[in-house]
């Protein structure tokens, strides 16, 4: 969905910043520099479109980004993954294989999940970061490369270094430039910019041009949500409920209900924290700006909204724009 135009400037007296907004601004900071990030934040908040991110606002945004889970490979086949090996180094080694520290040389490497990284490769790790330079396996050839590392957990490091299950040397090489992400039950904001664009993205994936749009019901649901799937679990949802909706109907609460785990117990809404916007106001000041962006040029605001143009004026004259 095209970018909707951000307020006026006001002061911090006039509204305290947002932590997603305070997150990008350190982003912007980070970005230029060359020394490591880690990310830190539940699972499924975005830590990946984050470092990309990073990566793209960087000098190295024409380089490669190069992307590695330490939890989805077995421990006997990380090392190789990242480091490559030479032809003959271990059983299976039928050719050599750059490594993907090789790969994102003068780019960007990220380890996900970098908690998961087994303790008996985090040296080879702590050296590649200190000398940028390593050896694959099997081999006696020193390679040297010039890659930023961004890595990310959704675990404590400080509390697995006390523990033992994670090298000390390591957590502070990693931690120069720590970002945290917050859970999606702390950005309220997004959430409805999130479930529009999820929709949009589900719907893209159907035959033919498909009229759908969200219930003030099922927006309301969506804000309530506690989210322990964060971003993730959005996303799950609403492809579920683009997927159940009739071709031109409204997705109600009864189609995102049974994707959810932890509905509240109490049928009744809940009042929105203090501080927090209510949903109404939230879709008011989004839709104001989309139409300030599109100059009222109504199909416009419906496509970057991912909403029918009905859909728009009916929320014109209820929000009284």
């Amino acid at each position: 969905m095209p970018e909707v135009p951000t307020e006026t400037k006001r002061s911090p007296r006039q509204r305290a910043a947002g932590p997603m907004t305070v997150l990008h601004r350190q982003v912007q900071k980070v970005a230029p520099s060359r020394h490591t990030v880690l990310i830190t934040g539940e699972s499924g908040t975005g830590k990946s479109r984050l470092a990309r991110e990073i990566h793209d606002l960087s000098p190295r945004t024409g380089g490669p980004f190069v992307a590695v889970s330490c939890a989805a490979l077995p421990r006997d086949l990380l090392e190789a993954e990242l480091f490559g090996n030479e032809k003959g180094a271990f059983s299976g080694a039928v050719r050599q294989k750059p490594g993907r520290v090789e790969l994102a040389n003068r780019g960007t490497l990220f380890l996900d999940e970098i908690g998961e990284m087994p303790l008996e490769l985090q040296p080879k790790i702590l050296t590649f970061l200190q000398d940028q330079s390593f050896y694959r396996i099997g081999g006696h050839q020193l390679h040297e490369v010039d890659v930023r590392l961004i890595a990310a957990t959704n675990r404590n490091l400080a509390a697995m270094v006390r523990e033992g299950k994670f090298r000390e040397d390591l957590f502070y090489r990693l931690h120069v430039l720590p970002l945290h992400l917050p859970p999606l039950r702390e950005r309220p904001d997004e959430i409805p910019v999130l479930a529009l664009q999820f929709l949009k993205n589900a719907l893209a994936e159907f035959e033919g041009p498909r009229d759908v749009g969200l219930s003030m019901q099922a927006l309301d649901l969506l804000l309530e949500y506690p989210w322990p799937g964060n971003i993730r679990e959005l996303e799950n949802a609403m492809f579920r409920a683009a997927t159940l909706v009739e071709r031109d109907g409204e997705i109600g609460p009864e189609l995102l209900a049974p994707a959810l785990e932890k509905i509240p117990a109490s049928g009744a809404p809940e009042a929105a924290p203090r501080g927090i916007p209510s949903l109404a106001a939230v879709e008011k000041d989004l839709l104001a700006r989309a139409l300030a962006q599109f100059h009222g040029h109504k199909p416009s605001v419906a496509a970057a909204l991912g909403i029918s143009e009905k859909s728009v004026y009916n929320k014109i004259k209820r929000h009284g724009l």
